[in-house]
């Protein structure tokens, strides 16, 4: 027993001595490198105070929430709230509209600021490529109000340009912003109008970085520029790509409320009900504040399980992932 007690005695220790270390080490790095912790420490706290403090307001969801009760008064329902989210009809028209309009966005607008990258890239005139990237970011600066107010009044059947060119070509006017068929491409196309500038700026700066003597090696190989631009910028800003699409991937259950709520009236309801546009009817308009937590949880465990699932498979094939 003694000899027992003395090797828990000496582990005991052991393990002490070594977290003694890892605090030596610890408070060592932080008082070297001071300046960074400082530099750190805003992000951190917002980080805490914005993101995971209000996590304790998770438990609505499994709540009868009252405001008059409020979180821990409120009666506890379990997932009763989930339960009627599933069977609600509504519930499965929204989810498609929601996935639809990501995937859509993933296929036409992910690729777009990537090709607008490359083809600055390859400018040399410095003036021209100023003016290209100037036009391209400032719509990123419109806001979503302003933008919405221009595609509206450009698609007006009445005095809009685009149905006054239709009828210059002899075809009859369309009222674009009525019929669901044409909502899921407006909103999509308007969003690459206003982001692809803008997002364009990254994969410039991951293009910057390419050493120049790889251009050099390739033209002395007789490369053309199309083989410059596949051999060399492609896989150069491939990880950029990688990591970018699969926080993308990420957030394939979120869509804008803004912009949606706006572009949305009676007669494209059935395409542009979207997760987040219903939670603001029934959670702020008619107060139902568990009901429509459960339905953001539920968005948010779905986000995050596809998170996992895409940077892992990310991993196996390319090696590359967020964690």
């Amino acid at each position: 027993m003694t000899i027992v007690k003395l090797a828990n005695r000496k582990g005991i220790q052991k393990t002490q001595h070594k977290k003694n270390n890892i605090l030596k080490k610890l408070s060592k790095s932080i008082f070297q490198s001071w300046q960074l912790y400082v530099l750190l420490l805003p992000a951190t706290l917002y980080f805490i105070l914005i993101k995971y403090l209000p996590m304790y307001g998770v438990q609505i969801a499994f709540r009868n929430y009252t405001a008059v009760n409020g979180i821990t008064g409120s009666p506890w329902v379990g997932l009763k709230n989930f339960r009627e989210i599933f069977t609600m009809p509504v519930f499965w028209t929204m989810i498609r509209n929601t996935v639809l309009i990501n995937v859509y966005n993933l296929l036409w607008g992910f690729p777009v600021p990537i090709i607008l990258a490359l083809m600055l890239n390859e400018v040399n005139h410095t003036g021209y490529k100023k003016l290209v990237q100037n036009v391209t970011y400032i719509p990123h600066f419109i806001s979503t109000v302003v933008l919405v107010g221009m595609i509206i009044e450009c698609l007006s059947p009445t005095y809009g340009f685009v149905n006054k060119f239709i009828k210059i070509l002899g075809g009859e006017t369309i009222e674009f912003m009525q019929k669901p068929e044409y909502f899921r491409t407006i909103y999509i196309f308007s969003g690459i109008w206003k982001s692809a500038g803008w997002s364009s700026i990254i994969y410039l700066s991951a293009l910057s970085s390419i050493d120049m003597q790889m251009y050099e090696a390739a033209k002395i190989d007789g490369a053309s520029r199309l083989k410059c631009i596949w051999h060399i910028n492609i896989p150069s800003i491939l990880p950029t790509i990688v990591i970018l699409l699969i926080l993308r991937t990420g957030e394939i259950m979120n869509v804008g409320f803004e912009k949606i709520y706006l572009m949305q009236n009676s007669l494209n309801l059935e395409v542009s009900e979207v997760i987040s546009t219903y939670v603001y009817k029934i959670g702020l308009l008619r107060a139902k504040y568990s009901f429509t937590t459960a339905i953001d949880l539920f968005n948010s465990v779905i986000n995050f399980i596809l998170l996992v699932i895409v940077n892992h498979i990310s991993k196996k094939v390319t090696e590359i992932g967020i964690f």
